[in-house]
């Protein structure tokens, strides 16, 4: 499992709603809300 680093939800890296790339790091989703607003700005969440 992996935590959304946006709402801090638990998430099954084999089945994420969305996934997104930051400095070579992969960071999985509960929802495509919280990518969109991860990729917005990053490095508030990192």
């Amino acid at each position: 499992m992996a935590t959304d680093p946006v709402c801090g939800m638990d998430v099954d890296e084999s089945d994420p709603a969305a996934t997104a790339e930051y400095d070579g790091q992969t960071y999985y989703f509960c929802a495509e809300g919280c990518k969109e607003t991860f990729t917005s700005t990053p490095e508030e969440y990192v």
